[in-house]
């Protein structure tokens, strides 16, 4: 797994505030105000300011409850993948950057043992290297498996030894 994709918990969250802010400013404009009186001709459409802003909030609603579904499905991904790690200490860094989202230096302070967040990330992103190393060395072995199969079978070679 990438940084980037132990990051979009992180960055989907941002979102949804970002659209609950947007949703407080639209509920804020639907309520009822004094009319503005400028002198200006003003449109004749049939729907009014009101309405409009209620289909809005319906649908940034209806967005917001969408993007927390995922919240919930991409915590879970996360919980799973950092539940492989098999080092204390990594599993507690990764959960604490990942899924509470943490910057590195309160990691740091929450892992305790005087620890620097520089030592933190330092750990993170050297299990991260060694994790793709392994996966890319189990992927070149997979792909050696599969065309030694394509092989055997061209030629007529039984492999399975029977």
């Amino acid at each position: 797994m990438t940084v980037t994709e132990l990051s979009q918990l992180y960055w989907l969250n941002r979102e949804i505030e970002m659209d609950q802010k947007r949703l407080e400013d639209l509920e804020g404009k639907a309520l009822p105000g004094s009319p503005a009186y400028d002198g200006m001709p003003h449109s004749h459409d049939n729907s009014s300011k009101v309405e409009r802003l209620a289909a809005e909030i319906v649908d940034l609603q209806a967005i917001i409850a969408a993007k927390q579904i995922q919240c919930i499905h991409e915590r879970q991904r996360l919980e799973c993948y950092i539940s492989t790690i098999p080092d204390s200490e990594t599993r507690m860094i990764f959960t604490f950057r990942f899924i509470n989202g943490l910057p590195w230096g309160q990691v740091a302070a929450c892992i305790g043992e005087g620890n620097t967040g520089d030592r933190v990330k330092k750990v993170c992103y050297r299990y991260l290297e060694r994790f793709e190393a392994k996966e890319e060395a189990k992927a070149e072995h997979q792909l050696y498996e599969a065309e030694k199969r394509s092989y055997d079978f061209e030629t007529g070679v039984d492999s399975i030894g029977c």
